[in-house]
């Protein structure tokens, strides 16, 4: 049987040890949650987008949809990637770069589907 004389010192190296491992889980989730809330705020962007476009489509605002849908998605921090119009209803594609990354979000807006207006 092997008896270690003294044991002193160890609870420090096990404190290190923990520590260390916290710190790289911490490391490692941190800029993926970064990256979550980022394509969480394109989405919303997205939708944002898409509404304002609908209702210029609509004939509720003046203007032009995809240029509205821009201005929309520049002032919440996105880029305008893609935008259709057909009809009534437009459908957006919206991106914005955080570390490295780039995350992007669609949405579509128009009328409800039955046809009646609310």
């Amino acid at each position: 049987m092997i008896s270690l004389v003294s044991e002193r010192g160890s609870g420090t190296v096990l404190a290190v040890g923990l520590t260390a491992a916290v710190a790289v889980v911490a490391a490692a989730v941190l800029p993926l949650s970064q990256v979550l809330v980022a394509r969480a705020q394109a989405a919303g962007a997205a939708d944002a987008a898409a509404l304002a476009a609908a209702d210029v489509a609509s004939g509720r605002h003046a203007g032009y949809p995809c240029e509205l849908a821009a201005e929309v998605a520049a002032t919440n921090g996105t880029a305008l990637q893609s935008c259709e119009v057909d009809g009534l209803v437009v459908t957006v594609g919206v991106s914005r770069g955080i570390l490295g990354f780039t995350v992007g979000a669609r949405a579509t807006a128009g009328p409800p589907q039955d046809g009646r207006r609310t």
